[in-house]
């Protein structure tokens, strides 16, 4: 533990206000060994996770959720709407408020659905949400209505909201399981298309243009969505991205007939994911967010053809993308702390605070799901030896993880 009291007290005499930590992202802090190599970051922030409750906490909790995203190095994260009562009324999203108060360790900022069931029929009703809401959403599904999506655009810019889309042509899936590429014709499996992806991407720049609105998407995976983005940034459209560490580090050579590795939108071709990394050193990929989606055993249990869509991800993503982009000379350091700490709270209005978070990057750390915090278990990162161990994550002053 001397390492940790020592970043404490590093923090402490050099920093009077913390927020200098946006600009210096990483500071060395002196370990108890020759071998390790401690760094304390300001505390990440997740964009998007599914805690599962209020309405599937067999899957996960809030409570469970957030204490995998503080082992992760996580002090603030923005849960995704899709759940029971969803959030698409002031009265639903007072009950998820009411078990976040109550068990979060980190600070949440719950995500309202862009329309009521976030069945894409009507608008949920926005004017209402809007205090309490960091974004709006319908996640897990595309709102398919061009003319609804029009009409959020233009309420969610008059509420100063950013709209946060899911991106999914319903039309193009086809029963698909995973993408349609080479080991989907090689195994047997329906195919998603990547077109799925990138014409809703399309279509909702044509609206952005059209609306001014403030617009942001989720988990981009597709090189012609990057494409696309890149664009309209240049044009000068109010637009971000995400992307996730899963498609930044993995593609489908790598995929296996189980559970694990299945995800929607699905694991790409060594093009996409060379085009998103290429996005992050140039900026039109704004930002890194998990969609930690937990299931049970057993819905993962039944292979890439019936398993639920989702991986977990909290509690591994700084050492996936430290060992496979950082390590190997594909992004800086600097530039994975901004997209990981830095970009998604100037993006979403998400105050840092005295929220930091202490690693040992020469820890080399084998992934045991059996170890998780998190309820959920399924990776495609298990059995991978990994570099970076969270020692310690603080959030408002509290330490609510440490080894």
């Amino acid at each position: 533990m001397e390492g940790i009291m020592n970043a404490a007290v590093f923090k402490r005499e050099i920093f009077s206000d913390f927020g200098a930590c946006l600009e210096r992202p990483v500071f060395p802090v002196p370990g108890p060994s020759v071998s390790s190599e401690y760094v304390l970051f300001p505390g990440f922030c997740d964009v998007h996770v599914h805690f599962r409750e209020p309405g599937f906490s067999y899957k996960e909790t809030i409570a469970s959720g957030s204490r995998a995203a503080a082992r992760g190095g996580f002090t603030a994260a923005c849960p995704m709407p899709n759940l029971n009562p969803v959030p698409d009324c002031a009265a639903h999203m007072a009950l998820q408020r009411e078990i976040i108060d109550r068990d979060a360790c980190i600070r949440l900022y719950p995500y309202a659905a862009i329309t009521r069931g976030e069945k894409g029929e009507e608008l949920a009703d926005l004017e209402a949400l809007a205090p309490c809401a960091v974004a709006f959403s319908d996640d897990g599904r595309g709102v398919q209505s061009r003319e609804l999506m029009r009409q959020a655009m233009l309420r969610a810019k008059a509420l100063g909201k950013l709209i946060v889309a899911h991106c999914e042509d319903n039309r193009l899936l086809r029963g698909g399981v995973i993408h349609d590429g080479a080991y989907a014709r090689a195994h047997g499996h329906k195919g998603i298309c990547s077109e799925s992806e990138w014409r809703q991407v399309e279509r909702d720049l044509e609206l952005v243009r059209e609306t001014g609105c403030g617009y942001h998407v989720c988990h981009v995976s597709t090189r012609e969505s990057v494409a696309l983005i890149r664009s309209a940034k240049a044009e000068g459209l109010d637009v971000s991205c995400e992307t996730a560490p899963h498609y930044l580090t993995l593609d489908e050579n790598d995929l296996r007939e189980e559970g694990r590795f299945k995800m929607n939108p699905p694991l790409r071709a060594p093009a996409d994911r060379e085009a998103l990394i290429e996005g992050l050193r140039d900026g039109t990929v704004d930002l890194i967010a998990t969609d930690h989606a937990p299931h049970s055993v057993e819905e993962k249990a039944r292979g890439l053809d019936g398993s639920a869509f989702g991986i977990v991800g909290l509690e591994t993503a700084f050492p996936v993308l430290y060992t496979k982009l950082v390590k190997t000379g594909l992004l800086s350091l600097d530039r994975l702390i901004d997209c990981l700490a830095v970009a998604p709270r100037k993006r979403f209005g998400i105050p840092l605070g005295q929220d930091y978070t202490v690693w040992d990057l020469g820890s080399a750390v084998r992934v045991d799901p059996a170890d998780f915090l998190s309820m959920g278990r399924a990776t495609p990162f298990e059995g991978m030896e990994l570099y970076g161990k969270c020692l310690l994550t603080v959030c408002g002053g509290k330490v609510v993880y440490s080894v």
